[in-house]
């Protein structure tokens, strides 16, 4: 039976907690290529393609090519801690016997996971500023529209992938196979949600694919608050269910594990 913490003590348990993570997660390799190196070298090669030609009223929503892709990297770097990061570091902890560790020290299984999601949270935001940093540096790209807007759906797409993760870490059976179902998710949305082609050349069975992975909401999501649309109900909504249904049935799952 677990004990009931103070919540003051929750609160430093999962900071405690968030801090040990965050060093484990700057260890693993994974963590430099595709929160940090990967989202910047794809912002240079779409620079680099779209960046001069001035297809902004055809394609990238009427606006500049890197204005539409910053945002839409803000999205990509939480996708990548959900669907690689997580899932892989998650299984090897049960692999290693370390929720069970836990369990035996009473820690409750929601503190570890939302050590999780904050360490998330931490490494998306640092990833975040790096695209925009070089954006800005190299192609002048703007500033947000609507800062408040574009933090809060950040969040709320850093929380939805983050518990994603937390979920296909309790289902997939091994660190290798949760980092390979990751590979190719992520792969997969990158190349349907906008955040490679534009969708405005994909062909309707991609849009439609797109459509149904969260990626595409969250993209559109930052992408409305950056460029002066305003909030986007509709996407916040879809990423706020599915953050719910996986953090129900990754909690639901590690109790039996």
């Amino acid at each position: 039976m677990q004990r009931r913490l103070h919540p003051l003590r929750a609160l430093k348990a999962v900071l405690r907690l968030t801090w040990v993570e965050l060093k484990l997660f700057v260890r693993e390799p994974t963590t430099a290529v595709f929160v940090f190196a990967f989202p910047v070298a794809l912002l240079f090669v779409m620079g680099e393609i779209f960046g001069t030609r001035g297809d902004s009223d055809l394609f990238f929503r009427g606006f500049e090519a890197m204005d539409y892709y910053v945002p839409a990297y803000f999205a990509l770097v939480a996708a990548s801690i959900g669907v690689i990061m997580l899932p892989a570091h998650l299984t090897g902890y049960r692999q290693g016997g370390v929720l069970r560790r836990f369990r035996a020290a009473l820690v409750p299984m929601w503190i570890v996971l939302g050590a999780q999601v904050a360490a998330a949270l931490v490494l998306a935001a640092l990833g975040a500023v790096l695209v925009w940093f070089f954006g800005w540096l190299v192609y002048g790209v703007s500033r947000p529209a609507d800062a408040l807007a574009v933090a809060v759906a950040f969040i709320v797409t850093t929380v939805c992938f983050a518990a994603i993760g937390a979920l296909l870490g309790a289902l997939l059976p091994a660190p290798r196979a949760a980092q390979g179902a990751g590979l190719m998710l992520f792969f997969v949305m990158l190349f349907v949600s906008g955040t490679g082609p534009p969708t405005e050349v994909m062909t309707s069975l991609m849009v439609t694919i797109g459509e149904w992975l969260p990626l595409s909401h969250a993209v559109l999501a930052i992408q409305d608050a950056w460029l002066g649309f305003g909030w986007n109900s509709t996407a916040l909504l879809i990423l706020a269910a599915v953050a719910l249904a996986a953090s129900l049935g990754a909690l639901r799952a590690y109790r039996w594990k």
